[in-house]
């Protein structure tokens, strides 16, 4: 009888105490914007995250990112300026009572925080023709996108809280942080040590909106096709498990 490798078991699954830390990260992950202290991050905290980054999967192993570190105040308050011109036009886009919530909404921590990152995608590092990229031409920016989330759940998982400022004109972004043309902008991130995170995100607690049950998302098989018989199980398991990241 072959023998099995203990090492090789442990590559294959983690213990409960592991999937217990990735289950908790990734349910107490949160979008920060007004709970920044300005105490600076370590180098070394900062490289492990942004390792972690640069380990996410991409399409055709292109590692199409880059990350631009913004630690100075000037090159924060040009992307600040940014911010302030789109985001008083984002607020005249919603009826009456929701402009009034948008406007007491605060969406970001650009200054507040001690470090901002932008995570970038050159569409052209490894060529025109990429494996994977071949049909669907936008999986690069997928891939950078991977590497948000990535950065995100490390930071995290180290105690430190991460914005994505969305709300900004991609030209005067590029602009205050002095991008290249042919380089696409993927997420603007505000990171740094935070006073407390929320135990759910701000805009459920605001009451912007609610969560949406994981059953009412599910279909099989083809669009639209909610439920058959052999996947009742699963669809009993989803609701069931409805609390599942409370428990974490």
């Amino acid at each position: 009888m072959e023998k099995k490798d203990p090492q090789h078991q442990d590559q294959l699954f983690f213990s409960d105490d592991e999937r217990h830390g990735l289950y908790k990260t990734i349910f107490n992950r949160r979008d920060v914007r007004g709970q920044f202290k300005p105490d600076p991050i370590p180098d070394d905290v900062l490289s492990r995250v942004l390792y972690a980054a640069h380990h996410a999967p991409s399409v055709g192993f292109m590692q199409p990112w880059n990350f631009v570190v913004v630690r100075s105040q000037q090159v924060k308050q040009n992307v600040h300026s940014a911010f302030v011109e789109a985001n008083d036009k984002a607020a005249d886009l919603f009826e009456t009572e929701k402009s009034k919530t948008y406007r007491s909404l605060k969406l970001e921590g650009i200054l507040e925080s001690p470090v901002n990152i932008c995570i970038t995608c050159d569409r052209q590092r490894t060529g025109p023709n990429v494996i994977g990229r071949t049909s669907m031409k936008e999986m690069d920016l997928y891939s950078s996108v991977c590497a948000v989330q990535n950065f995100w759940l490390a930071a995290r998982a180290e105690g430190l809280g991460v914005g994505w400022v969305s709300i900004v004109e991609r030209k005067a972004l590029k602009e205050a942080l002095a991008i290249p043309s042919d380089i696409v902008p993927i997420a603007y991130l505000c990171v740094g040590y935070v006073s407390h995170f929320f135990d759910k995100p701000e805009l459920e607690t605001a009451g912007w909106l609610k969560r949406t049950p994981l059953d009412d998302l599910l279909y099989f098989d083809q669009w639209g096709e909610q439920r058959n018989t052999e996947e009742d199980t699963l669809v009993s398991q989803v609701v069931d498990d409805k609390h599942f990241p409370g428990e974490w």
